[in-house]
């Protein structure tokens, strides 16, 4: 062999080894093969620790009456099926109802300032109407973003690596199939009835990014009206509060989402006092930044 071609052949032995799809035409190295490959597909979030973590249920049927935002009948029956269910689950459950704007904040910094270290995970719901990429409070809209990131590791260090979830009953959009304008599947608070109507959640809100380990989960897909019936509860919280009393401590949690994901999907509206409304559908959905499977099993 020539010195230049044995030149050539050492410079070539000194190359990054890799692993090529020749049919495929793919070209990677052998050291991010070797990582990908070590990556465990069930790996799951430890949940062993002493506690299961806190729930924060916000709640709210009523609003300032200059907001003009409707009551939401059938509000309290999901905020208290879903602490039966989280607290059956395991976790520390704390409800508030018709808080104001600065309350809800001070709760969530309170929250996001607590030491987490000794729970698996951190849960908070909000039970309201919302409008693009806020929630209502009492008093006035609160961006979702602003509560998110008081729970991302550089602001809580001892929810870093855990599961956070954020679950959102609200409506998403201005339409179902067609168009239709929520206020006429209001009743006012003088023409209460005991019958079981639908009714939707006034507004919008749109999904936003919120970082590594969250899951945000939204009882509709963006730009849909969500449904509540007035004594049994929205559609989404009554079917997800179900499938956590059948499921939650057995099944995957984003495996559960798409089974209420599912059964939301098979409902429709059979009884609003906007007839456009009947037959309607809705389908909720959920964002998942989650790095690893979730689960809820007893402890």
């Amino acid at each position: 062999m020539s010195s230049e071609l044995k030149g050539q052949e050492e410079i070539d032995s000194r190359k990054i080894p890799v692993n090529k799809d020749e049919e495929a035409g793919i070209t990677e190295p052998d050291g991010w093969f070797a990582m990908s490959q070590a990556l465990d597909p069930a790996a799951a979030y430890k949940m062993n620790h002493t506690r299961r973590g806190l729930a924060l249920i916000f709640n709210h049927d009523w609003f300032y009456w200059q907001l003009t935002l409707p009551e939401r009948r059938g509000t309290n029956t999901d905020r208290d099926n879903l602490q039966r269910r989280l607290t059956d689950l395991g976790f520390e459950v704390k409800c508030y109802n018709n808080l104001k704007a600065v309350e809800i904040l001070d709760k969530v910094h309170e929250a996001a300032t607590s030491d987490h270290n000794d729970a698996d995970c951190f849960l908070c719901v909000f039970l309201s109407h919302g409008e693009d990429n806020h929630v209502f409070a009492y008093d006035a809209k609160i961006e979702i973003q602003r509560l998110t990131y008081l729970f991302k590791g550089d602001n809580c260090q001892s929810l870093v690596g855990k599961p956070k979830i954020f679950i959102i009953q609200a409506c998403r959009g201005a339409q179902h199939d067609v168009p239709v304008i929520p206020t006429d599947c209001v009743d006012s608070r003088e023409e209460v009835s005991d019958v079981n109507t639908t009714e939707v959640d006034a507004a919008s809100v749109y999904t936003l990014p919120a970082g590594a380990d969250f899951i945000m989960c939204y009882s509709v897909a963006e730009g849909y009206y969500s449904h509540r019936e007035t004594i049994n509860g929205s559609w989404y919280i009554q079917d997800l509060c179900e499938a956590l009393k059948k499921y939650g401590k057995e099944l995957e949690f984003t495996e559960l989402l798409t089974l209420v994901n599912r059964k939301v999907s098979l409902r429709s509206v059979e009884n609003c006092l906007d007839r456009e409304a009947i037959g309607k559908k809705q389908v909720p959905c959920f964002a998942s930044m989650l790095t690893k499977k979730l689960y809820l099993r007893p402890k």
